[in-house]
């Protein structure tokens, strides 16, 4: 009997929560619809804060707050750094930010508690289980800079892997007798990708009224990468000194070519180092003990025998 009022309820919050979310998806569909209707006017603020969904309505107040506890209690200039990076991995709006300021706080306030859950239900005693706490408070701690810093560097080399040929085709197109902001459009229309992206943000601050040297410098800010910073800085002194920009252009996807193969030349030199302590500690011990195992048995009974 009180399985079966245990179902009936399960069954009726069910049927509570199913009816909710239908009416709220409902709206959601409606205020949807009615934005896109060109002479529709919200009336009253509260209208027009009802047409922004209901998870950005509930969690953007809370990101805000959490947000805000982390700029008090960070380190002097963590939060510029925070930025700056962001920008490099191609996220640097305000609401990624207090999202990653928010996540910074959760973790850092767990951090003790997963410490001590770590450490009570560890399955291995003595130096492992200290082990085992550290590596969780690093975990907890480390954990969010070091997402954003891989996603960083995937975003960097993924725009220095791309630029020569991205060079290759601004070559083409100026030699053909585009302009270099014409040649750029196209580019970015053809050649999807991380660079292309930063390319027609940069288009658009021209557009927007920002001078051409400011938006490049811009763009070295935000990618922070080598090649880009050399690109750069030839372009502003062709547009400084009046040399043609065909044959900087064509300078330049040369130099970069050489460098994309020098980079994939260091990343294979690399490869043997970093094999060597996966095979220290995991290949070969496992070798060691089938080679001299049953050496090590024998001199054993040997000795118990004499």
């Amino acid at each position: 009997m009180l399985m079966v009022a245990v179902i009936c309820m399960g069954a009726a919050v069910g049927l509570t929560l199913f009816a909710v979310l239908s009416q709220a998806e409902e709206k959601a569909v409606v205020r949807a619809s009615l934005r896109q209707l060109e002479d529709y006017e919200v009336e009253s603020v509260r209208e027009k804060e009802l047409l922004a969904p209901i998870t950005e309505r509930a969690l953007a107040p809370f990101l805000s707050g959490l947000s805000g506890l982390g700029k008090r209690f960070t380190p002097t200039g963590y939060v510029d750094h925070v930025r700056t990076k962001l920008s490099s991995a191609g996220t640097g709006d305000q609401a990624t930010f207090d999202r990653f300021m928010a996540i910074r706080v959760v973790t850092v306030v767990l951090a003790p508690v997963a410490a001590y859950f770590a450490y009570q239900h560890s399955p291995v005693g003595g130096i492992g289980q200290y082990l085992l706490v550290g590596l969780v408070l690093m975990a907890f701690v480390m954990g969010p800079d070091a997402v954003l810093n891989r996603k960083v560097e995937e975003r960097q080399y993924a725009i220095r892997t791309k630029l020569p040929d991205v060079m290759d085709l601004l070559v083409i197109s100026v030699e053909a007798g585009l302009g270099f902001e014409q040649a750029l459009d196209r580019t970015v229309a053809a050649v999807p990708g991380p660079l292309t992206e930063e390319f027609s943000r940069m288009l658009g601050e021209v557009r927007a009224g920002s001078s051409r040297a400011d938006a490049m410098r811009a763009l070295d800010a935000r990618t922070n990468v080598p090649e880009i910073r050399s690109f750069v800085l030839a372009i502003l002194q062709a547009d400084t000194f009046g040399v043609s920009i065909g044959r900087v252009l064509r300078a330049q996807a040369d130099e970069m070519r050489i460098k994309r193969r020098q980079l994939a030349q260091e990343r294979a030199q690399k490869a043997p180092v970093k094999m060597l302590i996966p095979m220290v500690f995991c290949i070969f011990p496992s070798l060691f003990v089938i080679v001299l195992g049953p050496a090590a048995l024998s001199i054993v009974d040997s000795f118990n025998k004499t």
